[in-house]
């Protein structure tokens, strides 16, 4: 009989050797677990030091995510090269989208190997790539489409290291916490994560404006010193596998898979022959084809190989898989936003309010900040309550909170009061660090131990790839907005300035993601297209002066931008409630403990063995305990140990179902 606190052990009878069985060395090696994660003294400290390395680790990933943003004006001034020259469009997208594209691709295979060889040891990898790939980028030797190549290389070199960190940073946070305090850890690192994106906004002005190169050295030092932290004080604590066989197929063909879905979204809202976007090109259309393909052979040999990269059976965990998608329609909602953001803020509202095109990427970071202010506050209060009152209740009002401030921006003029949008971002950022740590900590703690690393790795796939799909889903919803009216608009208002018809007709009919990636750049769109033609030369100074200033491109753009932004606020709202309900859909956690290597059924389906999911779970790859002639159902326990860390057990303030 089992006592109170224990875990369910496996069944299967001593072996006569005096080895214990394998189901007995599970055990074991749970008990172990949470000896380690709950224990007093140096172990008890030691989770702290792991959450303040992780988090430390989370937030300079972000940051970097989103630094060169706001710093690519200066980058490429550096490097000497006109990022939007016909044929250059393609660095500046591999730029901003490059580093999350790798992230998406490798995470879930950066978190199988925690698994397979130690959390620890990839994580600790993972700063060392990083902060290597920091020094090459800060060391460009190059000029022009040889000098963007040299970042291009090493900042994808530097998303491997951050993906190293990203896949198993979660995992190690799940294996040194107990159950009641993981929605807290989890909370701390994803809110680092979320808060280095936007702190990146501000600092990449700042730190552009001294030097273009120091947007690179900033992660140098802090590379460095949590090398060596990582190295002397992080340990692996929690159960995984004892090396094991490389999936190499399913790893190839996920990555190519998705990684092909993902060039292709890059190509599709770049311009092909007298197209505005292209996802009429043929190689589109193929890449997307292959990708699709791919990914289908991906699940064909993830069920029949021996030792797969990913377990597909953690689908079937309702807490995952629910978390998961609420986890993908939100990256996919938070990804538009910040673009949208940005466009919106340095394309027209700043310039309406005097500031110079130049200025416009550093003020637009300061007037987000309200964004990263609700995140920094809502996430840890809502991952200390998710360990009280469980994840589904917070996470599905977040969205409800993250929606609502979509539709309250649908709402709001072009030139709109400060204060009105300060409040919506803010309320936009308290909804979404309502969400993402108890998510996180629903997602983690609903997984066998020894497939923690992938389930970590899986998450953040989600959410790169989210941010990857926004970027091409808003562009491409933006541009059809711009494309249907913008063209009359300009021919019209640079007719009136002087401009000859034929000069204006033409630059009317550049495609309109010129005028997003100007905006997006900090520079005046109007004088870029015009001097590209020869037409501003040709112009009085009193024109010049009015079509280059500050407000004629943002009263010109006004209209068919703010129409371009409701459609796409409308489809961020809409993808939150989605996110809602399916956070809503992902239950309770199960009442029993489930030993590492088994999978929790929902309580209200009945397992394959034909027995109620209470008996214990599945094993994963292995059959019922009621097939098997010498083993012996053990009967359902209910774990009153808040602090054991073993997947699926019921700790303090999970749901109730």
């Amino acid at each position: 009989m089992t006592g109170v606190g224990n875990t369910t052990p496996a069944s299967g009878p001593p072996r006569g050797d005096g080895r214990p069985s394998a189901g007995q060395a599970v055990g074991t090696a749970e008990a172990a677990e949470a000896a380690r994660a709950a224990g007093p003294g140096g172990d008890d400290r030691y989770k702290w030091v792991a959450l303040a390395n992780t988090t430390a680790a989370m937030f300079m990933a972000g940051l970097d995510g989103s630094i060169v943003i706001i710093a690519m004006p200066s980058i490429f001034r550096g490097i000497g090269l006109e990022p939007l020259a016909l044929g250059n469009v393609g660095y500046l997208l591999w730029m901003i989208m490059g580093y999350s594209l790798v992230q998406a691709v490798l995470v879930v295979s950066l978190g199988r190997l925690g698994d397979m060889f130690g959390r620890v040891r990839i994580y600790n990898a993972g700063f060392v790539v990083f902060t290597i790939a920091s020094v090459l980028l800060s060391f460009d030797p190059f000029d022009g489409g040889h000098g963007a190549l040299w970042l291009i290389v090493w900042r994808m070199l530097q998303a491997v290291g951050g993906s190293m960190l990203m896949a198993n940073s979660a995992a190690i946070l799940t294996d040194a916490f107990p159950a009641d305090r993981r929605g807290f850890a989890l909370g701390i690192n994803q809110v680092a994560f979320l808060a280095g994106q936007f702190v990146g906004l501000v600092a990449g002005g700042v730190l552009a404006a001294l030097d273009w190169r120091a947007v690179f050295w900033v992660n140098v030092p802090v590379g460095i010193f949590g090398t060596l932290w990582a190295y002397r004080k992080l340990r692996d604590t929690g159960h995984r596998g004892e090396g094991g066989r490389l999936d190499r197929w399913g790893n190839i063909t996920f990555a190519a898979g998705l990684g092909t879905i993902l060039v292709a979204i890059t190509k599709g809202i770049q311009p092909y022959r007298d197209h505005t976007m292209g996802w009429l090109n043929p190689t589109v259309i193929a890449m997307i084809a292959s990708g699709v393909l791919l990914l289908v052979a991906f699940v064909v040999i993830e069920c029949r190989v021996a030792e797969p990269m990913f377990e597909l059976s953690l689908f079937r965990i309702r807490p995952f898989i629910a978390g998961s998608m609420a986890g993908l329609a939100v990256s996919v909602a938070r990804g538009g936003l910040q673009f949208m953001m940005i466009i919106w803020l340095q394309g027209i509202w700043l310039p309406l309010h005097g500031f110079d095109y130049h200025d416009t990427p550093f003020w637009a970071g300061i007037y987000l900040l309200p964004l990263t202010v609700g995140v920094i506050v809502a996430g840890p209060v809502s991952g200390l309550l998710s360990d009280r009152v469980g994840a589904r209740g917070l996470a599905s009002a977040g969205m409800l909170v993250f929606g609502g401030s979509f539709v309250g921006l649908m709402l709001l003029p072009v030139d709109f009061p400060y204060w009105a949008f300060a409040l919506l971002i803010a309320a936009n950022g308290v909804g979404g660090g309502m969400f993402s740590a108890p998510n996180s900590s629903s997602i983690m703690g609903s997984v066998p131990a020894h497939q923690r690393g992938v389930a970590s790795g899986m998450r953040s796939t989600f959410q790169n790839a989210g941010t990857t799909l926004s970027i091409g889903v808003f562009f491409s919803l933006m541009i059809v907005g711009l494309a249907g009216s913008l063209p009359d608009a300009l021919t019209s208002g640079l007719q009136q300035q002087g401009v000859s018809s034929d000069s204006a007709r033409e630059v009317a009919g550049l495609p309109p993601v010129s005028s997003l990636f100007a905006a997006i750049l900090g520079e005046n769109p109007i004088g870029h297209l015009l001097a590209s033609t020869g037409a501003l030369s040709a112009l009085s100074p009193e024109h010049q002066q009015i079509l280059t200033g500050r407000e004629f491109f943002p009263n010109l753009i006004s209209a068919p931008f703010h129409h371009g932004l409701v459609v796409v606020f409308a489809m961020a709202a809409v993808l939150s409630l989605l996110a809602a309900c399916a956070s809503l859909l992902r239950g309770g956690r199960p009442l029993q403990s489930v030993p590492a290597g088994q999978i929790p059924l929902p309580a209200t389906e009945p397992s394959p063995n034909g027995t109620s999911a209470t008996d214990g779970g599945l094993p994963v790859g292995a059959p019922s305990a009621s097939s098997t002639p010498s083993a012996r159902p053990a009967p359902p326990t209910r774990s009153a140990s808040p602090a054991s860390p073993v997947s699926g057990e019921r700790g303090p303030g999970t749901d109730s179902g």
